[in-house]
């Protein structure tokens, strides 16, 4: 099948960013990992601008947070020096209803692989974040 490559860690799966998406795909890419862009904000009035009323996430330990609670974290959080050599690949974009993406990508971090996920929407008053996930990729050793 011609829209299909081999997966890193499965089976194959189909690549499902179209050509129409592929701005959107872009403009988002620049967000991913959410919170660590200081370019788009890194006060706390700045994150509740950029999340939706109604978000929540489900962090690498399966928890799941509030969004008060990711802001109160926000708000404490101390500068990762090694933010720097992170790495994002495999970028996904698909629109899932009018103006709402969900984007999909892996993060290495380090040691730390993650599969991560962000539901995004376009407003009047630019991107917000709906809900993200990331997930832990086992070593394969």
């Amino acid at each position: 099948m011609p829209n299909e490559r081999v997966s890193s860690g499965g089976p194959r799966i189909a690549s499902v960013t179209s050509p129409e998406l592929l701005a959107v795909l872009e403009e988002l890419k620049l967000r991913e990992p959410i919170f660590h862009h200081p370019e788009f904000g890194t006060t706390r009035r700045d994150y509740e601008a950029m999340i939706d009323p109604d978000f929540w996430e489900v962090g690498a330990s399966g928890r799941r947070y509030s969004r008060e609670f990711v802001l109160e974290t926000l708000e404490n959080r101390a500068p990762d020096p090694d933010e720097s050599k992170w790495l994002t690949r495999d970028f996904q974009c698909r629109e899932i209803a009018a103006d709402n993406y969900l984007i999909t990508y892996t993060l290495n971090q380090g040691k730390r692989v993650t599969r991560r996920a962000t539901l995004w929407r376009r407003t009047g008053a630019g991107w917000k974040i709906l809900y993200h996930q990331g997930t832990i990729v086992e070593s394969r050793t």
